[in-house]
């Protein structure tokens, strides 16, 4: 086992990193920006380095910053944490290439599912299912069209080298194709530096619904369960919560077999999510059944995700530590069969942004008080006395709720929203208290359009 681990990240996730870390006994190094040096995972590491100013491209996504301080330091290890390097397949090589160790999946997997439309057609070669779409990127407007014809409206366009939920475009019709083509491809050339983009089928009323796979030293890849993310703002996950209430149990074990055969056909190893979209089962006016629920692949997140504390909630485990232990070549201690389901858990993500129009609102925090009690737990990337810059994502904490069963984790999760206090910048905790209590969430009966409805 390595006794040293340097984490390529900063706040929330770094925090949650250095935590577990410390734990298993390893030395801990932070890296952080000029605007960062005041916060708590700073404080919380052995070690911390300086690497930059605010901007990532000058600090947390300077790759040869990153290995120079993890070799300054002796770290042995690097974890990625999610977001900036954590998908970057050059910069796990040169993790590597550094005779360092890579906490994450090879940089071959991660190239395998970085180009979306690779990704779609390697699953859908081993029985994966994917929705209707173009097996090669669209190079012209033209061809987007003919491709949006043959698929049938509506449409999707997605930037083949996208993900997080940016660089898409819902078409409705025709007549706004080449503007929303010319749209997504422009913004996909700036912000992933590939313009590619492919279409795929729309479907007004789906879930998203992901799978928590762990690929195993041996090749074993394990399903461990599903995660409900259909609430989103501008395709952006807001709130999540496990087991699914839109997934029986039919449809969870073809689509954990789906997720395993994703993970097995890259020799995935380490933490990572198969995502999919789910429509729900066809009735007639008698409310009979005519066509069961369908699924399709969305793509693969080759890292840890924002949402894996539920899935440690409701599973009794700690998927950082099992990434460690993955990385360093040994078992996690457990498998599908050893596991058991307990309770209900919900994530909700703190955003510095107001609760009507989702617009970023950062600030100095004069005031953070978070909620205590049973089934609670707060990851949290600031605290009072701290700034918010507009720097970084609007993400400033995640409020984690674990019940006997999904009406105790409402309630205790309605309380908690009640109960934490963050004054200083904006907070979407009013959203949260609004999502809380509307009918649809409530009932377990939405989709991805909830927030949308919710903001008519």
């Amino acid at each position: 086992m390595f006794d040293s681990l340097l984490v390529a990240n900063r706040a929330e996730i770094a925090g949650r990193v250095i935590r577990t870390a410390k734990r298993m006994g390893i030395r801990t190094i932070a890296v952080y920006s000029e605007a960062d040096a005041g916060l708590p995972f700073v404080a919380a590491a052995d070690e911390a380095v300086l690497i930059g100013p605010a901007n990532p491209a000058q600090s947390y996504r300077n790759r040869r910053a990153v290995i120079e301080a993890a070799v300054a330091t002796g770290a042995q290890a690097i974890h990625p944490g999610y977001g900036f390097l954590s998908e970057d397949a050059s910069f796990a090589r040169m993790v590597v290439d550094a005779g360092l160790v890579w906490v994450g999946p090879s940089p071959e997997a991660i190239t395998a599912m970085a180009d979306k439309v690779a990704a779609r057609n390697l699953v859908a070669s081993v029985g994966v299912p994917v929705a209707p779409g173009t097996e090669e990127p669209v190079r012209t407007a033209e061809d987007a069209s003919l491709a949006a014809k043959e698929i049938g409206y509506p449409v999707m366009i997605k930037a083949a080298a996208g993900g997080g939920g940016m660089g898409m475009a819902i078409v409705n019709s025709p007549e706004v194709l080449v503007a929303e083509y010319e749209k997504v491809t422009a913004f996909a050339g700036r912000l992933f530096g590939d313009p590619s983009v492919f279409i795929e089928r729309y479907f007004r009323r789906v879930r998203h619904v992901e799978v928590q796979i762990l690929g195993l030293v041996d090749g074993t890849v394990l399903a461990l369960d599903e995660r409900e993310c259909s609430v989103q703002r501008r395709h952006q996950k807001v709130a999540e919560e496990t087991p699914s209430p839109g997934v029986d149990d039919a449809l969870l074990i073809r689509m954990l077999a789906a997720a395993r055969r994703a993970g097995e056909v890259v020799h995935y190893q380490g933490a990572g999510t198969v995502e999919f979209l789910v429509s729900p089962a066809a009735c007639d006016d008698q409310g009979t059944q005519v066509a069961p629920a369908e699924f399709f692949f969305l793509e693969m997140n080759t890292r840890l995700q924002v949402e894996h504390p539920i899935t440690e909630a409701v599973l009794g485990i700690d998927l950082v530590n099992a990434q460690l232990l993955i990385a360093a070549g040994r078992h996690p201690g457990f498998d599908e069969d050893s596991l058991t389901h307990t309770g209900h858990a919900i994530e909700l993500r703190i955003n510095a942004e107001d609760s009507k129009r989702f617009l970023p609102g950062p600030g100095a925090i004069t005031q953070w008080q978070e909620p205590t009690g049973d089934g609670i737990r707060v990851d949290a990337g600031y605290a009072a006395g701290t700034t918010v810059t507009p720097s970084y994502d609007s993400l400033i904490a995640k409020l984690i709720v674990h019940g006997a069963d999904r009406a105790q984790a409402l309630a205790r999760a309605a309380r908690a929203v009640q109960d934490f206090t963050i004054v200083g910048p904006k907070s979407n905790l009013a959203f949260h208290a609004e999502l809380l209590a509307n009918p649809e969430f409530v009932s377990g009966d939405y989709d991805t359009g909830i927030v949308g409805r919710m903001r008519v």
